[in-house]
């Protein structure tokens, strides 16, 4: 009986989907006010040193005050490549802002929609515009900061498809799904699945 129930568990762990285990995002709230244009989507790159863009950039004014996107607790205020940088945990992810004026020391905890600091033109990524690099890091994975605010990639067609002379977006080849679902890979070899 007990290598019975065993054999179900362990089919069961084997057959569930990523989605039965997935934790959803949480709610947050744009870094700029008011919500601002999208210059430059996220771009994760394929390795760890890879080329990428880890996270977005969202237009704004130099001075404007730059808000945390979720509750949590000022991690890091300081000088990284020349830019002002202020990162904010918030337990299993962390959320990074720049380039900024920090207006917050570390350790000061912060509620979502909490001002730590001020958006700054030098080190901008879209100079002469004043851009935030807005980042959302869980571990050592980079994920798209959109996703707070209900944004990130949605790719919806209508039922009866596309108008005339519009271009369609191919969205993700099979060899992206392959790097997105590698470690699940092991179980497409012949034999592990029936």
């Amino acid at each position: 009986m007990r290598s019975t129930a065993l054999a179900v568990a362990v089919l069961v762990a084997v057959t569930a989907t990523p989605a039965a285990y997935a934790v959803p995002d949480p709610v947050g709230e744009w870094p700029l006010s008011p919500t601002p244009e999208v210059v430059a989507g996220f771009d994760p790159p394929e390795s760890t040193w890879g080329a990428g863009h880890r996270g977005v950039d969202l237009l704004g004014t130099p001075g404007q005050r730059v808000r945390a996107a979720l509750p949590g607790t000022v991690s890091f205020v300081g000088m990284i490549a020349g830019r002002g940088v202020v990162t904010v945990d918030h337990g299993a992810t962390r959320t990074t802002y720049e380039p900024v004026a920090a207006t917050l020391e570390r350790g000061t905890a912060v509620p979502a929609g909490g001002v730590v600091g001020i958006l700054e033109l030098p080190g901008s990524h879209c100079f002469p515009r004043a851009c935030l690099h807005w980042g959302w890091i869980r571990g050592t994975t980079y994920l798209d900061p959109l996703k707070l605010v209900g944004g990130g990639p949605v790719r919806l067609l209508p039922l009866d498809g596309l108008p005339a002379g519009a271009e369609r977006d191919p969205g993700p080849t099979v060899e992206s799904l392959y790097v997105t679902w590698r470690p699940l890979a092991h179980l497409l070899r012949p034999g592990v699945l029936r």
